[in-house]
């Protein structure tokens, strides 16, 4: 009797340990699937930063970067569990914990960068981020990866047709596999890092993700062709596990809500500066870049759109489209 109350007790001391920082216990590990020198390293920084400014070194930040804690859906599910404490995850990830999140893949619904920041920041962005705690999950604030371009190494690509044929990774993201699809690409899903040995192997043609993606992890040195499709805005979320912040004060919860907003803040900057120097980097580093008749893109995925009605309301898709 006495062996079970003490194994009881041990237990709950632990529970008690992983859902809330100690005075000792106040490194906080953060995950995200780039390098440290990519947009998302800028942006754990800027938290880490902003938390240890503000906490007066109450809480210090150890980032995980290059997916050393896992691909995206593992870090979710380490943040519902606890074993992960922050993270920075593209939407691609979220799409199984919070649907809704979803339809800002929907292609060519965000017309700039502009008004992507203005949907996320306004009510329709903000109700989604207060999805997130149901499923043990804090949503500290949108971040961002910029519009994802292609690149591959068959062939420039300038119109639909072009890209027709191509084996193209893609994000395990059912809206984008639709709309390739529609285009008449051959969408591969994979996780991010099998995708420099895929692509080096000729398993795949190409991929398609932000300039800020392509720049960082230097796929200049393994993709001959970019083309500036702009075809999908690319949110990324920075991420909190509910078990550590609902244990904190009132105060903290504020100073985490801050540097959330700060990481998002870093990441914006991060894709203006990279949306200026970007395509010239890339030419430099030997890639031959295209602009792209972005309009007959758009018309190749039209036909798709009644399937994204079906996932999402229309309400919702008319009043992003429509936001000014």
């Amino acid at each position: 009797m006495r062996k079970s109350w003490l194994a009881a007790t041990i237990l709950a001391a632990c529970a008690a340990a992983t859902s809330l920082p100690s005075a000792a216990q106040n490194t906080l590990k953060m995950a995200y699937a780039l390098s440290a020198s990519s947009h998302y390293g800028a942006g754990a920084e800027a938290l880490a930063k902003s938390l240890e400014a503000s906490t007066n070194g109450k809480y210090k930040v150890q980032q995980f970067a290059n997916s050393a804690l896992g691909g995206e859906r593992e870090v979710i599910e380490g943040l519902q569990i606890g074993t992960i404490d922050l993270a920075i995850v593209s939407t691609g990830a979220t799409l199984n914990f919070v649907p809704e999140t979803g339809v800002f893949d929907i292609p060519f619904l965000l017309r700039d960068l502009q008004h992507a920041r203005t949907v996320l920041d306004s009510k329709i962005g903000q109700d989604m981020l207060a999805k997130f705690p149901s499923r043990g999950i804090i949503a500290l604030a949108w971040g961002e990866q910029g519009f994802r371009h292609l690149t591959n190494n068959v062939r420039p690509v300038k119109t639909p047709a072009d890209a027709k044929g191509l084996k193209i990774r893609t994000t395990e993201n059912p809206i984008h596999i639709t709309a390739f699809r529609q285009i008449g690409i051959l969408p591969t899903p994979m996780a991010w890092p099998e995708v420099a040995t895929a692509l080096q192997q000729g398993t795949i043609d190409g991929q398609e993700n932000p300039l800020s993606v392509i720049t960082s992890a230097k796929l200049s040195q393994m993709q001959k062709y970019l083309s500036l499709t702009g075809h999908v805005y690319g949110p990324a979320l920075v991420l909190m596990s509910a078990n550590v912040y609902e244990g904190l004060s009132a105060a903290d919860k504020a100073n985490f809500d801050k540097a959330g907003k700060d990481s998002a803040q870093a990441m914006r900057a991060y894709v203006d500066n990279i949306e200026k120097t970007g395509v010239e980097q890339l030419k430099k580093e030997g890639m031959q870049v295209s602009e792209v008749d972005r309009a007959a893109f758009a018309a190749a995925v039209e036909p798709a759109y009644p399937e994204y009605y079906k996932k999402f309301d229309k309400k919702l898709i008319d009043s992003i489209r429509d936001t000014k």
